[in-house]
């Protein structure tokens, strides 16, 4: 019996679908040198965990660009705040884990220029910085630039900084103070001169923080694991209470103080300092 020419056709067609997702597949993946053991080894492929983390942390921040442009600030806020937290678990769930990479690093770090650079800028542009004319638009991109620079700076410092301190204020404390901001007086409905100009203040300090070398307490050698006393719990219950009072107003006052406490210490130490 002959061979029906159509259906060897099909075969062929099929053959090469399946090479070119073959080649697609081979030529598209990851490949990164690791060292496991005192070796070098090129490991394939990426970790879906941290990773997936970090994708959500970015989509948070896309959606807060798009809320300020549709005027839902409150929204665009609260979703910067939500970027934060999952920012702070993505690299957490990698050391837990044993999944950390220099792809999920650099991954990172895009998806923190987004939420913590782009996005606070564009936020407070598109509620009350555009009122002022050339300088809120000014203002808002050296808040974004000042984040470019506060991230790069941060990635060739990695190990060789000591990870007690933060040099400048990190980016997501930062866009939580901006946010925070913006929601607070956005809720309140306070869009008058003076608002604008402090505003300019706020959004303009916290690039310049951000790229400065005042130090920042980072937390990192606060024990997780280990045992604490049961008030500490409990204090921890009665933030959770207060901060849902007034979760904007309380966010502010709890990240203003951490943006001031750098500035405030760097000038304590140098009167000790001073004879």
């Amino acid at each position: 019996m002959s061979q029906d020419p159509r259906n060897s056709e099909n075969e062929t067609h099929e053959a090469k679908d399946d090479d070119l997702a073959t080649t697609f597949v081979r030529e598209s993946e990851v490949v990164e040198e690791a060292v496991e053991d005192g070796k070098k080894v090129r490991r394939k492929g990426i970790y879906l965990l941290p990773n997936l983390l970090t994708t959500s942390a970015l989509f948070s921040g896309f959606f807060a660009v798009v809320a300020a442009i549709n005027g839902d600030f409150t929204a665009a806020a609260v979703a910067i705040f939500i970027a934060m937290v999952l920012d702070g678990l993505d690299g957490r769930v990698a050391r837990l884990t044993n999944t950390q990479s220099a792809f999920g690093a650099e991954y990172d770090s895009l998806s923190d220029m987004l939420s913590f650079g782009v996005a606070p800028g564009l936020v407070a542009f598109t509620w009350i910085l555009q009122d002022v004319g050339k300088t809120g638009w000014v203002v808002a991109f050296l808040y974004v630039a000042c984040a470019a620079l506060r991230l790069a700076r941060f990635n060739v410092q990695l190990g060789s900084v000591d990870k007690k301190w933060f040099i400048g204020l990190p980016s997501p404390s930062a866009a939580a103070v901006v946010a925070a901001s913006v929601w607070t007086f956005h809720s309140f409905d306070a869009e008058a001169f003076g608002f604008k100009l402090l505003m300019l203040f706020v959004v303009g300090a916290a690039g310049i923080l951000m790229v400065s070398n005042i130090r920042y307490y980072s937390f990192k050698d606060v024990d997780l694991k280990g045992p604490v006393p049961f008030v500490m719990l409990l204090a921890i219950v009665l933030g959770f209470v207060v901060i849902s009072i007034e979760p904007s107003v309380m966010l502010l006052l709890l990240f203003g103080t951490y943006v001031v406490s750098g500035p405030v210490l760097a000038v304590l130490r140098k009167l000790r300092k001073t004879p």
